[in-house]
């Protein structure tokens, strides 16, 4: 099965930009459909971005739409989250997460793969 280790984060000013990566080991990463799940303080784990395997469909979360792009290199078996224009209201720790699905899953309890996190902060 697939391991996920996240990468990227950290502290960044309101305005500011940040890529996050989601690199995977022990399984065939082009047989996962990926996705960018984020939870801020006293909410609820949230998709903001996923794609499917082959990277040639893609979804976004309303808050992510225009700002932040999703994209997987399934011959690196990383994925990426680029973030620009980031709002103190994007601060939350930032997972990825696989899927063994054709189909994009969009809620999480379709994944049965997490990484660890990371922890993003915007400052205003």
């Amino acid at each position: 099965q697939v391991q996920l280790v996240e990468s990227g984060g950290g502290l960044v000013q309101a305005g500011g930009s940040l890529k996050l990566s989601c690199a995977a080991s022990g399984g065939t990463f082009s047989t996962y459909a990926m996705g960018w799940f984020r939870q801020a303080p006293g909410k609820e784990r949230e998709l903001v971005a996923a794609i499917n395997r082959s990277g040639g469909t893609i979804r976004y979360a309303d808050s992510a739409k225009g700002r932040f792009t999703i994209s997987r290199d399934n011959r690196k078996s990383t994925m990426y989250l680029q973030m620009n224009s980031l709002t103190p209201e994007d601060t939350a720790v930032y997972y990825c997460a696989g899927a063994r699905a054709i189909i994009i899953p969009t809620s999480q309890g379709e994944y049965g793969y997490w990484g660890q996190g990371t922890q993003v902060t915007v400052s205003s």
